[in-house]
């Protein structure tokens, strides 16, 4: 961001001269907040371009940078990273002669890396720099001022060899010719002979042509008519020179006019003269074009046609000023002698609405300097531009001279006119009047001091509406009426329980229970309407007391259909009512039965002592291929685990995780650093030993059952799996022959990183059981079918090999002394 208001600064700078452009100010925001460390070495290369086309040292631009706010440590930072950057090409311009940075005798000839965001832009300079007003009228693609070769011959058409003229006779006679005008301009009539028609206008060539033919017998006038028009015509040749953008010889079609010319031509240039172009014909000037002319009031008169060897001619510009600021078309004007500064605001479209019009500010071309002058209205027809003149139109200031304004609890609040002698009774009848729920005890007036500072004076609105106190305003005073609802907190009613759309509701004044309870719906389904409870804000409690109340509650019955009653409980602000479950009032509960039994699927539960045996004989009780003891209980209840569902997860999920976490590190051993082991995730499984519950019925393993759970008898399992920091994760076929480490051996044995006094078992009930350490030794859990082993990864906390060797030491010395024990048992 500091190179950017670094650059759009030194831009507007280097394109403007020395004056300050009133838009370019107002794009810049913080100059001394730049920092010239963020300019790259391009950028100021760049700006040192500029400031060569400028006209400017490096000290003049040093000497800008610092008038517009840049600290003087930053000034001086900018001057030696321009003198570092002026040695370093001078050393290079002995191998690189054409490269230079010096200003005297030499050009910048850095050429840009066309990647930076700078040069992408290569209109950023160009948007810049002023606009020459009426200069783009010949550079717009889509006016092209191409002349119409289909319109009705013109009667000051000159004719001219090459020409083709039309003539057709008819009434008494009938004939129809196509004549072309020979490089003499001579035609050929046939029957009539050779007449001159070059150098003539049409409307004399059809004059000559009916005067020969009446001599020829042809009854001209007396039935006969003769018609005679252009058919094709001829080109010429036109020279243009001068300050136009593409100098040089022209061949136009014979209707061309100055501005075709000029539109071919380009246009003139940044130099060239729009109000003084001159047509020369045969070494006169017979005519001068002014652009202003057609651009201002739609006048052609000047705007000839050409002839063959016409030269146009675009001489340099006089005078030229510019007008920026509160004016409609900010650019740079022409001016010719005799003109005023009143005539330029008028070719500038006038001043935009919020001009102020009472001066002009002029920075004017002194001998060695600038300087400024202010033009007063009165003089602007008599004011004489005068080259390099730059006019700036300030805009009005946002002040008023005559208002007051009113806020607050009136029915019209906002600005109004200061009259003389307005006093705050009248200005509050201006507003309409005062709300009803005005605070009448107390309003304010800010106002506004002499030195721009404000007071406030307040007042009685009582006394100021019953006329005891009458308060003149004054400019600027903003009067102030509070609502009384603006000076407490927002009254709220609350109701919870059952009924349809629970929450907070607006207060009103003698609301009652049935009034909230319709608002929030009406009841829900199984509330109870005879025990209703309203808890009230306590004001005057006892803080010296332990047991003083901290709410006041209320039981209410009401009627169910909600009637009017006489004994209708009235409702205060923040009251919280209570509506609770008809007692008994049950909501189905259900449960679901998942694999080896004969009717799977979902249960309603019958009563609360219902357990799991009840569940398994209501669905048919197992299969021939039901594995009783892997059998398990999903329960996802928060209120009875006390764990998040939406985090649950059974191990085997963490471990498949980590065993495809595992593979990656191996797959990717160089480029994967970031993966550690997984979180462990929570497990919603509760373990139940199902073939023990079904043996004996309601024993205290056979648990109650409780809404959502989900009992699932799997069928007989013969595999285990192996996962976690093993070498090649897999299901091995169990064998009750096989212990804990040969399950791990069949999966490739233990991994670098297992720990393995960690490895657990995750049973297919859901149950879970760890390996023991006794001394030196791991004593794993054992394994059933269908069973999960997983083994850990070791923790990579530093303080682990401090604490393994102190436990080793420690278990070190506790066998030592057993055997000390031992031996001297035996003595």
């Amino acid at each position: 961001m500091n190179r950017l208001r670094f650059l759009i600064f030194l831009i507007a700078v280097l394109s403007f001269g020395a004056v300050t452009n009133i838009t370019a100010q107002t794009n810049l925001q913080n100059i001394s907040s730049i920092n010239v460390d963020d300019i790259s070495d391009q950028q100021l290369i760049q700006l040192l371009q500029q400031a060569q086309k400028s006209g400017l040292t490096d000290a003049e631009l040093l000497q800008q940078a610092q008038s517009r706010g840049m600290s003087a440590a930053q000034v001086q930072k900018l001057e030696l990273r321009i003198k570092k950057l002026r040695t370093k090409n001078n050393e290079s311009s002995n191998t690189q002669p054409d490269s230079t940075l010096t200003r005297q005798g030499r050009q910048l000839n850095y050429k840009p890396d066309t990647t930076d965001t700078l040069y992408t832009n290569k209109d950023l300079f160009e948007s810049l720099k002023p606009k020459i007003f009426g200069a783009d009228i010949f550079k717009n693609k889509n006016s092209s001022f191409e002349p119409n070769l289909k319109l009705a011959t013109p009667l000051n058409y000159i004719v001219g060899p090459n020409d083709q003229l039309n003539i057709s006779v008819y009434g008494s006679s009938l004939v129809n010719w196509k004549l072309e005008v020979s490089p003499e301009g001579n035609i050929n009539i046939p029957g009539v002979g050779i007449l001159n028609v070059g150098s003539k206008t049409i409307e004399q060539a059809t004059a000559l042509i009916k005067s020969r033919l009446a001599a020829n017998n042809y009854a001209v006038g007396r039935g006969t008519s003769v018609q005679v028009t252009l058919g094709n015509i001829r080109s010429i040749q036109v020279i243009i020179i001068g300050q136009v953008a593409k100098p040089g010889t022209y061949t136009l079609p014979s209707l061309a006019t100055v501005f075709n010319a000029l539109y071919m031509a380009g246009g003139p240039n940044d130099n060239g003269s729009l109000r003084q172009i001159e047509v020369i014909r045969n070494n006169h000037i017979i005519r001068h074009l002014d652009v202003y002319d057609f651009l201002l009031k739609g006048d052609q008169k000047n705007n000839i046609t050409l002839q063959d060897q016409d030269i146009v001619r675009v001489p340099t510009y006089r005078t030229r000023v510019q007008l920026v600021g509160e004016i409609k078309i900010p650019a740079l004007f022409e001016v010719l002698p005799g003109e005023s500064l009143d005539n330029i605001i008028t070719y500038a479209g006038g001043f935009t609405d919020s001009a102020y019009t009472a001066r002009i500010k002029v920075s004017q071309v002194s001998d060695q300097q600038r300087k400024i002058t202010d033009v007063l209205e009165a003089d602007y027809k008599n004011y004489i531009p005068l080259r390099g003149d730059k006019y700036t139109i300030e805009p009005i200031i946002y002040r008023f001279e005559n208002r007051v304004v009113i806020k607050g609890a009136v029915f019209r609040p906002g600005d109004y006119e200061l009259q003389s002698g307005l006093t705050l009774l009248q200005l509050i009848d201006k507003a309409a009047g005062l709300k009803e729920d005005a605070f009448t005890e107390r309003g304010t007036i800010t106002r506004l001091k002499p030195d721009n500072s404000t007071e406030i004076i307040g007042f009685n609105v009582k006394d100021v509406i019953n006329k005891s106190v009458n308060i003149p305003l004054q400019r600027e005073d903003i009067v102030n009426i509070s609502s009384i609802f603006d000076l407490r907190d927002k009254y709220t009613v609350t109701i919870n329980g059952n009924v349809r759309k629970p929450g907070k509701f607006a207060f009103s004044e003698n609301m009652k229970v049935e009034d909230l309870i319709l608002k929030a719906g009406g009841f829900a389904e199984g509330a109870s309407t005879n025990r209703i409870e309203v808890a009230r804000r306590i004001t005057d409690a006892d803080p010296s007391s332990k047991n003083s109340s901290v709410s006041q509650v209320f039981s209410v019955n009401i009627d169910g259909k909600l009637k009017p009653a006489d004994a209708n409980f009235v409702l205060t602000p923040f009251d919280i009512v209570s509506v609770y479950s008809l007692p008994g009032y049950e909501k189905q509960k259900t449960v679901k039965v998942e694999g080896e039994v004969l009717y799977p699927g979902s249960y309603t539960i019958k009563s609360k002592n219902e357990k799991i045996s009840d569940l398994i004989a209501r669905a048919g009780g197992l299969t021939a291929s039901a594995d009783a003891a892997g059998g398990s209980l999903k329960r996802d209840n928060f209120a009875i685990l006390g764990i998040d569902k939406n985090k649950a997860d059974t191990a085997s999920v963490n471990a498949e995780r980590s065993a495809r976490i595992n593979r990656l590190k191996q797959s990717y051993k160089d480029s994967t650093k970031t993966t550690t082991d997984t979180v462990q995730q929570r497990n919603n499984y509760v373990g139940i030993e199902l073939d023990k519950i079904l043996k004996s019925p309601g024993s205290k393993t056979d648990l109650l059952l409780e809404n959502g759970d989900v009992i699932r008898v799997p069928k007989q399992q013969q595999i285990v799996r192996v996962n976690g920091q093993v070498l090649y994760p897999s299901a091995v076929v169990f064998d009750k022959s096989k212990s804990f480490n040969d399950f791990v051996s069949n999966a490739g044995g233990y991994g670098p990183d297992a720990l393995r006094r960690g490895a657990y078992v995750v049973y297919p009930n859901g149950t879970v059981k760890g390996t023991r350490k006794f001394l030196f030794f791991n004593n794993h859990p054992s394994v059933k079918p269908g069973s999960e082993i997983y083994v850990p990864k070791k923790s990579e906390s530093k303080g682990n090999t401090a604490q393994t060797i102190l436990g080793f030491t420690t278990g070190l010395a506790s066998l030592g002394a057993i055997i000390l024990g031992i031996l001297s048992l035996n003595k």
